[in-house]
């Protein structure tokens, strides 16, 4: 254990990568360059884009969650602040962040090593640099270990979780179904060679994958940390 100054150490740099990279990736989309970004729905069809936006979203508020912790130590009015803002940030973690961008990081090498045009065409690789492809398909899952294993996060109720991360997971794939609808354009080329059957199986199977990752989630973070889970901002030297 060290000092309560390491969550904020981790958490700022990120948070700054996460910005940097979406506005590198946000770049791109200039000139019509990006295939896909001038069209209906834009870069917010793709789960990545939208994953990445989630990663940003709460590096910040963790960032936030740090800084309000340290002004409650001097001032007893942040504390409930404080507490609230650590539900928040285990919320956020347990919920959505580690189960979308684990999935994220897992579907697209996966789908890569089998056919790269289902997910990623050669195209892209002189439009989208290496590095810009890692840093929304790779550094994701190793920014989000390191953080269950250096912040102990207090893991919410299941039932709650999972109405949350379903939620989210039926909300995109309906988002995904109306783009389909309105422009005749299925946002992965994959799903353009899937039957009626075969695209019900596979987004029905896409959703229960998610699920399981959540359950990986709370597995690692028991084995990491054990039981009872306690929030990185409830006790004193409560996080690496």
């Amino acid at each position: 254990m060290v000092s309560r100054r390491a969550p904020l150490i981790f958490h700022l740099p990120v948070f700054l990568w996460y910005l940097f990279v979406l506005h590198q990736d946000t770049l791109l989309t200039g000139g019509g360059r990006l295939l896909g970004a001038g069209t209906y729905g834009g870069r917010w069809k793709y789960l990545t884009f939208i994953n990445m936006v989630l990663q940003t979203t709460f590096f910040g508020v963790c960032v936030l969650t740090d800084l309000v912790w340290r002004l409650s130590q001097s001032d007893k009015r942040m504390q409930r602040l404080s507490l609230r803002m650590s539900a928040l940030q285990d919320w956020l973690f347990s919920a959505l962040a580690f189960p979308i961008g684990f999935f994220v990081v897992m579907s697209f090498w996966i789908l890569y090593a089998y056919d790269r045009e289902l997910v990623y065409p050669e195209q892209l690789d002189k439009i989208i640099p290496t590095w810009l492809n890692h840093a929304m398909h790779t550094v994701v899952l190793v920014l989000l270990m390191l953080e269950l294993f250096v912040v102990q996060h207090r893991w919410p109720n299941h039932k709650g979780c999972l109405a949350v991360l379903v939620t989210f997971c039926s909300s995109y794939l309906l988002w995904v179904l109306w783009i389909q609808h309105r422009s005749s354009i299925w946002v992965y080329p994959i799903l353009e060679v899937l039957s009626p059957i075969g695209l019900c199986i596979f987004l029905t199977a896409a959703v229960l994958v998610t699920v399981s990752l959540y359950v990986v989630g709370e597995k690692l973070h028991r084995w990491r940390w054990g039981r009872p889970y306690v929030s990185s901002h409830d006790q004193p030297d409560s996080s690496i």
